[in-house]
């Protein structure tokens, strides 16, 4: 088997046990921000938060080992575009809302059986592609783009201190996340509902997962010099740097390998792989569960909302380069300033879409 097959294969298995996990223990990050506007639970938040301490933990371990480094990724850049960050939160996080769900919750709806996130999909798909090469994407280079810090290093935390300190990133890197992915462990294991085995397998198991992606793509699959280019690359990866799950770019190139299919120069790579395997992890555990259940659109309002959400996400998520897995999990692991702000914008967009809900049912009342 090839480096790229394995990395393929592995991506894969770690997105199946990503959907499974995620199905078993409804994880919701959307779902989360609604627990606490609406009945002040914080239990899903905790699995959220959990999962980001783990993957805090562990990608700045790998880091202090000198198997990855953040500027390998898209979430490391040494530009800072600040306002796409945060107005792509905002848009992500309140279309999550009107979509019943973010870009994985969406693809483990789709697992059990909901035919409204197949739709979601589908739209959410064309309207990240869009914002990746088409019209909403020229519009978005031309103007939030253009709102940015050059910085003189990558822009995770480890090598912004780094720079100003003159100490070593690598020896900076554990520190760094031993301390906020543990206070991130401490609040979600503080109160009783953050011990629960539900949250435990959705806190340690999804963080862990993503872990595993990092290390499948940063290290597994990385060649130092590639025997055609002479250059470093990262095997089976859309942006050629290293990668681990995120949710929204991924459904547009799943979309656009689908549609051209016969086209060899469309080849699979881990974002595509990551996407198929979440649907089918998902959909094992539902079918073994019997929860597995059709569901459509309950009404004309109920469309529009769930278009107008797909839409959002598809060019929010683009814009602020990531979802509630990708930014929230994937990039905050790397420490990167841009992944706090685009969790800040998703949160506070989530807030905006729960309570206009709200007050839109209490209109109808």
């Amino acid at each position: 088997m090839g480096l790229t097959a394995q990395v393929l294969w592995a991506a894969f298995g770690l997105s199946l046990l990503f959907g499974a996990i995620a199905q078993r223990t409804h994880f919701c990050t959307m779902g989360a921000v609604a627990d606490i506007v609406n009945i002040g639970d914080w239990t899903r938040m905790r699995m959220w938060v959990m999962a980001m301490g783990v993957a805090v933990l562990g990608f700045n371990a790998m880091v202090a080992a000198g198997w990855v480094q953040a500027g390998n990724s898209v979430y490391g850049s040494a530009r800072l575009v600040w306002l796409s960050n945060l107005v792509g939160g905002l848009m992500f996080g309140f279309g999550m809302v009107l979509a019943s769900g973010c870009g994985s919750k969406t693809l483990v709806r789709i697992g059990g059986g909901s035919l409204k996130s197949l739709v979601v999909f589908m739209v959410l798909g064309l309207a990240a592609y869009a914002t990746l090469r088409g019209i909403t994407g020229v519009v978005r280079v031309q103007t939030l783009d253009t709102v940015a810090l050059n910085l003189q290093s990558s822009q995770d935390l480890p090598s912004l201190l780094a720079l100003w300190g003159g100490w070593d990133r690598n020896a900076l890197a554990l520190p760094l996340g031993l301390t906020i992915g543990g206070a991130m462990l401490a609040f979600a294991l503080w109160r009783p509902e953050g011990r629960s085995g539900e949250v435990l397998l959705a806190g340690l198991g999804l963080g862990a997962l993503i872990v595993g992606v990092w290390w499948v793509s940063g290290r597994l699959g990385y060649v130092a010099e590639h025997p055609l280019t002479l250059e470093e690359t990262f095997l089976a990866t859309n942006t050629q740097r290293m990668e681990s799950l995120t949710f929204v770019a991924p459904m547009a190139y799943t979309l656009d390998w689908l549609i051209l299919f016969s086209d060899k120069s469309k080849l699979l790579s881990l974002g595509i792989v990551s996407t198929l395997g979440v649907v089918l992890g998902s959909a094992v555990v539902a079918l073994a569960n019997r929860s597995f259940r059709w569901e459509g659109f309950a009404g004309n309002e109920d469309t529009a909302n769930h278009l107008v959400g797909a839409v959002l996400m598809g060019v929010g998520g683009v814009t602020a380069m990531g979802c509630t897995v990708g930014q929230g999990m994937t990039g905050v692991s790397t420490l990167a300033v841009g992944s706090f702000i685009a969790l800040a914008g998703i949160l506070a967009g989530g807030v905006m879409g729960v309570r206009w809900q709200v007050w839109r049912l209490e209109r109808q009342l």
